[in-house]
């Protein structure tokens, strides 16, 4: 079913869609873009995040290792103990 678009760029919403979708008077909708440029119409604030958005977001509350921390880790150093010259 066609919906038409008024002079203003509105277009209604039907009721079994807001119903569905949860929204009231005053709900704010997203148009979002995805990967096949299909446009999809949500409830503004539920965004759905990548797995890798989620992981890198999880880890940065999880870790807070310096950089420096990180790299000590990675070759095996302890963390007061200064990297050993192989030389």
């Amino acid at each position: 079913m066609g919906m038409p678009i008024t002079t203003k760029g509105q277009v209604t919403i039907p009721k079994p869609m807001r119903d569905h979708m949860g929204l009231a008077p005053g709900s704010r909708v997203e148009f979002v873009l995805d990967a096949e440029g299909q446009v999809i119409l949500q409830k503004a604030g539920t965004l759905t995040e990548s797995r890798f958005a989620r992981a890198r977001r999880s880890a940065s509350r999880r870790n807070s290792l310096t950089t420096e921390e990180i790299m000590k880790l990675t070759r095996g150093e302890e963390w007061g103990e200064a990297p050993v010259d192989a030389g």
